[in-house]
């Protein structure tokens, strides 16, 4: 983590009190930096939509079967 970074941010750029700065867990800063923004939730709609465009499997479209690649054993 950039320790000094997120210290300037806290402190200078949010005016923190060093005391409510060390009180704050990690996402509680990030939020208030703003981070949450530039992510939006996972939502199930979303991660469906990921799982169709990048199915499971080999690339060139066989399957392991239940146990597993081969691994010239």
């Amino acid at each position: 983590m950039d320790w000094p970074g997120l210290m300037r941010a806290g402190l200078y750029e949010l005016r923190l009190t060093p005391e409510v700065f060390w009180k704050l867990t990690p996402i509680e800063l990030r939020i208030m930096l703003g981070a949450d923004k530039s992510a939006p939730m996972l939502t199930r709609a979303r991660l469906e939509e990921l799982a169709a465009q990048f199915p499971d499997g080999e690339p060139n479209g066989g399957s392991y079967g239940t146990d597993g690649p081969d691994r010239g054993a």
